[in-house]
């Protein structure tokens, strides 16, 4: 199973640490490690993924590789605007373009982990 996981992490030395563990796994085993996706705010993380952008994430997972047509009529959305949602996130890489041109989650599961704190 694939697993993306998408992080707020506002430092970069953490950030850097865990990806740098991550590779160093990686080469030890020779398996795939999880795929993580640092924000450095929140802010950051929701011009990313809006709630337009999550429902074509899941829908795109229910449906599996699509064109953009199919994809637009599923979420009954013009196909200009769900090509322009799609884009950040293929530049980010939580949705990919196969070797058919359908779009596609490479994903099994997106799992968000981050933590709200109050300054103490």
């Amino acid at each position: 199973m694939t697993t993306a996981t998408i992080r707020i992490q506002r430092n970069d030395e953490t950030a850097l640490r865990q990806a740098r563990e991550g590779f160093v796994a990686a080469w030890k085993t020779g398996e795939e490690q999880d795929h993580v996706f640092s924000f450095a705010s929140p802010e950051q993380l929701f011009s990313v993924l809006t709630p337009k952008r999550w429902t074509l994430i899941e829908t795109l997972q229910k449906l599996g590789p699509s064109t953009y047509r199919s994809l637009s009529a599923a979420l009954s959305r013009d196909v200009k605007r769900v090509h322009e949602d799609t884009a950040p996130l293929l530049e980010w890489g939580l949705v990919e373009v196969n070797d058919e041109g359908r779009i596609h989650v490479p994903y099994d599961v997106i799992h968000a982990d981050f933590d709200l704190r109050s300054v103490a």
